[in-house]
């Protein structure tokens, strides 16, 4: 079991890091590149859009919906495009680090406290 869930981590690492170079590659649609972008990016973050120590929320973007948003990619990536990104993510070893996600989430987080200040303050004007 353990080696199974090992085995299928590094599988979701080697496709983000493909996903990432797909998304450069001009035969990919555009569509589907902006997707495979915004996901890589994602994953590769190193902040998360909801923060790990927030409980079950905080790993369900980890666990269900990186993986999903991988899966959803992979499958609109024609087969060939998609091996061969995968066979150079698997020799390139290590995957990208996204600090222009990492940026984009804190702006994310930044804008909904904004937007609670915003209400809060609304709210005890009434």
């Amino acid at each position: 079991m353990r080696l199974k869930l090992r085995d299928w981590a590094l599988a979701v690492k080697r496709d983000v890091h493909a996903l990432y170079l797909a998304s450069r590659d001009p035969r990919v649609p555009w569509h589907v590149k902006l997707l495979a972008l915004a996901v890589a990016a994602y994953a590769l973050s190193p902040i998360d859009l909801i923060p790990d120590f927030i409980p079950v929320l905080g790993y369900l973007d980890d666990l269900v919906l990186v993986p999903l948003g991988i899966a959803l990619v992979v499958w609109m990536i024609p087969s060939p495009i998609m091996a061969e990104h995968r066979a150079a993510a698997a020799k390139a070893g290590e995957s990208p680090k996204s600090r222009k996600a990492a940026a984009v989430i804190i702006l994310v987080w930044i804008a909904c406290a904004a937007v609670a200040g915003w209400f809060a303050l609304a709210a005890m004007r009434r």
